[in-house]
């Protein structure tokens, strides 16, 4: 499966959104919205119920095996999605004070976001389907096969020239490790740059049939790397897990005490 970025352009379309929003509010009445106030409170709201969301939908809809409303990996990007926006609203809920159990909240929210980001770089990691559900080692060797099958076909129809293509930009070395997990976006970065080295000697023909080639390549790169790390990316996905989701449930059991405590002193108490 490939994994897309939509959950994070979104995220950012959002929160520029938001700031601008913020920005008006902040020139229209001089001053920082107070986490008390209508604008700062309705903020802190919103940010509380999607960081809400974020904790529990995706979990349920994992755990649900007879549900079959929605792929897991749009349910992933909608979790993404709100554990991004609804942790920012709530910064902005803070009106940039961060005493007491409020500063306490803003710090395990601060933590929980980027376990978050490490935590969907280490799942992208993990070999899937368009459904987002785990694909084992025999699966991918046999993918391995079907595309090395097409490149072949595609090389033997081809003049000598591609095949000397093929061979220097296979090269690119999968590498072993914790380097493999970690370090997969320079190795990737040095890819393409040998693809555009490659490119930039043909000619727009020469240049549009390598393409085709480096696709091929691309697709059979990335399974073989999928495969040497699919053992290390589980173990550090349940290390992830270990650690991520006992976080989140002392953060969420905070916010639920700051939440308590707000309405006990802002309301009741007047």
């Amino acid at each position: 499966m490939q994994q897309s970025n939509r959950e994070l352009w979104l995220s950012f379309i959002a929160i520029i959104s938001i700031s601008l929003i913020y920005l008006f509010v902040v020139i229209t009445f001089g001053a920082i919205p107070g986490a008390s106030d209508l604008f700062g409170h309705g903020i802190g709201i919103v940010g509380f119920i999607l960081m809400l969301m974020t904790e529990t939908l995706y979990t349920l809809r994992k755990r649900s095996r007879s549900a079959r409303w929605g792929r897991m990996s749009t349910w992933l990007q909608f979790h993404i999605f709100t554990g991004l926006v609804g942790p920012y609203l709530v910064l902005l809920h803070t009106s940039w004070k961060y005493n007491g159990l409020a500063g306490m909240v803003t710090l395990l929210t601060a933590i929980i976001v980027v376990s978050g980001f490490l935590g969907r770089y280490i799942y992208t990691s993990v070999p899937r389907n368009v459904d987002g559900i785990e694909i084992e080692a025999f699966e991918l060797e046999r993918q391995i096969r079907v595309v090395d099958g097409e490149l072949q076909t595609w090389l033997a129809t081809r003049p000598e020239l591609y095949r000397a293509i093929s061979n220097r930009l296979s090269t690119t070395s999968v590498s072993k490790g914790t380097r493999l997990v970690f370090g997969r976006a320079f190795e990737e970065w040095n890819a393409r740059l040998k693809w555009w080295r490659e490119s930039s000697r043909l000619d727009r023909e020469a240049r549009e049939q390598a393409r085709q080639l480096n696709e091929l390549l691309k697709q059979e790169r990335n399974l073989r790397r999928q495969l040497v790390s699919i053992v290390l990316t589980r173990r550090l996905l349940g290390l992830w897990h270990a650690i991520h989701i006992p976080i989140g449930m002392v953060l969420f059991t905070a916010a639920f005490i700051h939440v308590v405590a707000a309405i006990y002193y802002a309301t009741l108490l007047h």
